[in-house]
């Protein structure tokens, strides 16, 4: 059988299972990265494996999340995750050095390798060629023990593309368009794999922000062939020897074909508040902008802030509009500077924000209120952007920077240069922010910095015979982990104190949840179509679970958040019959019968509504190790038991 790019990566890393489509198979992990929101919880949680050493070829710890420090607590996250990265042999990236996908791209990708990562962005390694797969931190610790990690098979999506982007139409207009096709639920189970003539058209950060996106898609991930323009990227980057040629072969059996002529490409925006609700530019134009921020992990390149300073160049941007830069890396800021990027956004009027995450996760550069923002980042959730009532659209660097200048959504074909320049050339390589692991014996003397705000990671209960819960919450579609666990400048510095964060848990969607919760004592969440969806953060999981959320009975799941439930002895549920969903209501007292036994068998799950005297089904669907990790009480339990045998 013609194999895909995506089967040949994943079955030359097949520890476990059967590569079928939906099956749930392990594989071996090569290199990890986790950043600073999620990652000390991650140390933490591999401290308790008692593990010396990483037993991955690589693994990096990035500082880029929480790098505001307002006060002492990001800054004591920072040092413990550096004593943990020199204890455990890990590569450590320090604040400033940039945003992780940025600088894993540039700095330790290698095509044909996989990398797993606390963040749902990670699959921006696919523009490399690699199988790069964003997972819950736990999953992460996991990996860097030497555990494979699990997953259901993917369904392979080929997506073919022929043609050239016309000028002032960029690859984050082609992820935009799969977006409008696809929507934020399309790539559940699938991988998306690039191919055709078109291919060749696209840099590797071209690629990259074509790959980034796709976890918007809910895909497992997105991966494109590894071809001369990666050799031409990682020769920029002096790295060229670990290069190698991979693609499909010729003819490969995709489950699905979609074809996209890059020729056809118009500018899109994304519509508050979801990156699949896309229109076309030329529809929004005259709409009034009042804040513009380019860079993020998705377009902070040299040459899409190249792109931005050459229609900017000699111009002032208009007397409504904030504008803000947040580079993707250190080595993007150093060779803008050198190629004279910085000088010609500055004149025009921009701000130049910490090359970091910021504003992205709303660390910073929030709307004014009932602002206009449009932004070249990955997600526009309601309330993400750190103000609730912003309306936040999602466009490609030269709409954002045509836009800046006019102060209305405008339609960069009509105002912009016609050519975007090639500043590659301008990369100068200065791993100086890097730290390397420690030797092995110098790592066993380092001691572990611990600050008052970090606590221990609770553990979860193994799942019982009975639950009886009450009904927390019922929620629509397409609730996302940003609406269960906030991000932003107050909560994001208490991810590694789960007690206090839990405080916080669906603040945005209804305020008494936690009081609730915790009145409760055993709790029951119903949820809608794609149950969710957006970040891997853990802490999703990992705070209802404090808060005693035993089930989430849904109508679907997003992958990764489904992990993390099961990860956090949270029982996923879908119901067996979707109109079951319009008989529960919140406050309803739920007794979830047979569970052990249907988790066992594979049976459906019987749940008992004793407020409305009826009864129905609900299936889990859980592989069998899914259920072992449910009966050992979380993930944790279970890998270590496993480790130690």
């Amino acid at each position: 059988m013609k194999q895909t790019l995506t089967d040949k990566i994943l079955q030359a890393h097949l520890i476990e299972g059967k590569p079928v489509a939906g099956e749930e198979v392990g594989i071996r992990i090569d290199q990890t990265l986790t950043q600073d929101a999620t990652g000390t919880m991650v140390y933490l949680q591999y401290e308790s494996m008692d593990i010396p050493r990483v037993k991955t070829e690589l693994s990096v710890s990035y500082i880029d999340h929480n790098t505001q420090q307002a006060g002492f607590m990001n800054m004591d996250d920072h040092r413990f995750l550096q004593s943990a990265a020199a204890k455990y042999g890990l590569y450590f990236s320090r604040p400033g050095n940039g945003i992780c996908h940025q600088v894993h791209l540039e700095r330790f990708g290698i095509p044909g390798k996989t990398l797993l990562g606390s963040d749902s962005h990670t699959p921006t390694g696919g523009g490399l060629g690699m199988i790069a797969i964003g997972a819950g931190g736990l999953d992460v610790a996991c990996a860097m023990a030497g555990a494979p990690f699990y997953l259901n098979y993917p369904q392979v999506i080929g997506v073919r593309l022929t043609g050239e982007l016309q000028p002032m139409c960029s690859a984050k207009d082609v992820i935009l368009y799969l977006l409008k096709l696809e929507t934020v639920k399309g790539g559940v189970g699938k991988v998306y794999e690039y191919f055709g003539k078109g291919v060749s058209t696209l840099s590797v950060p071209q690629r990259a922000t074509i790959t980034n996106m796709g976890a918007e898609l809910g895909a497992t991930t997105s991966v494109f062939p590894s071809d001369e323009k990666t050799l031409e990227f990682l020769k920029l980057q002096k790295r060229e020897s670990v290069w190698t040629e991979l693609k499909a072969d010729d003819d490969a059996e995709y489950a699905r074909i979609i074809d996209i002529n890059l020729s056809e490409i118009v500018p899109y925006a994304a519509c508050p508040h979801m990156p699949d609700i896309v229109k076309p530019v030329s529809e929004l134009e005259g709409l009034p902008v009042s804040q513009v921020g380019i860079g993020s992990c998705t377009n902070s390149s040299i040459n899409d802030l190249g792109a931005a300073a050459e229609i900017l160049d000699g111009k002032t941007i208009a007397e409504n509009v904030s504008l803000g830069i947040a580079p993707g890396s250190r080595q993007v800021m150093l060779n803008s500077i050198e190629a004279g990027i910085f000088s010609k956004l500055v004149a025009s009027g921009a701000r130049i924000l910490e090359s970091a995450c910021g504003p992205c996760i709303g660390m910073g550069f929030s709307p004014n209120s009932g602002g206009v923002s449009l932004r070249t980042f990955n997600r526009n959730f309601k309330g993400r952007s750190g103000t609730a009532d912003a309306s936040v659209y999602l466009v490609s660097p030269e709409t954002a920077a045509a836009s800046a200048l006019t102060g209305v959504f405008t339609d960069p074909r009509k105002t912009a240069p016609a050519v975007r320049r090639d500043y590659s050339s301008f990369c100068a390589v200065n791993d100086s922010m890097i730290i390397p692991p420690l030797p092995e014996q110098e790592a066993a003397a380092v001691e572990i910095v611990k600050g008052p705000n970090i606590k221990e990671c609770p553990k979860a209960k193994p799942v019982e015979k009975e639950i009886a819960a009450s009904v927390v919450l019922k929620t629509g579609d397409n609730i996302t982990t940003d609406h269960i666990m906030p991000a932003g400048s107050k909560i994001l510095p208490l991810r590694s104190n789960i007690p206090e964060i839990s405080k916080h848990v669906f603040e945005q969607v209804d305020p008494e949840f936690y009081s609730r919760a915790l009145e409760a004592g055993q709790g029951v969440i119903i949820g809608g179509e794609n149950y969710g969806q957006g970040s891997s953060r853990e802490h999703a999981a990992l705070a209802p679970m404090y808060l005693g959320i035993r089930a989430v009975i849904a109508k679907s799941f997003a992958r990764i958040h489904k992990a993390n439930l099961i990860n956090f002895g949270i029982l996923p549920l879908t119901f067996e019959n979707p109109d079951d969903y319009e008989a529960v209501d919140s406050g309803d007292r739920l007794v979830l019968q047979n569970v052990v036994e249907a988790l066992r068998s594979g049976a459906p799950v019987t749940v008992k509504n004793e407020t409305r005297n009826r009864e129905f089904k609900a299936v889990h669907g859980l592989a069998d190790r899914a259920v072992e990790v449910m009966l050992a009480g979380g993930a944790l339990n279970y890998t270590k038991a496993r480790l130690e045998h």
